[in-house]
C-alpha cells in the first residue's frame, strides 16, 4: 500500500469517528467532521491528480 493510501484510510476512519452520536458531543455541531471532511476532500484529490 501507498502512503497515500494508508493516509485516506486513516482519514475515512477518523472522519466516522468525528460524527456527533453521542450524548456528549452533540453540542460540538458539526464542527469536527466538516473540518476533517474538508481535510479528507482535500487529500483525495490530491491522490487523484498523482501528488500524493
Amino acid at each position: 500500500m501507498s502512503f497515500g493510501a494508508i493516509l485516506l484510510i486513516i482519514l475515512v476512519l477518523i472522519l466516522i469517528g468525528a460524527i456527533p452520536t453521542w450524548p456528549h458531543s452533540r453540542s460540538w455541531g458539526y464542527a469536527p467532521s466538516g473540518v476533517i471532511g474538508l481535510i479528507l476532500l482535500i487529500v483525495i484529490v490530491l491522490f487523484l491528480l498523482g501528488r500524493l
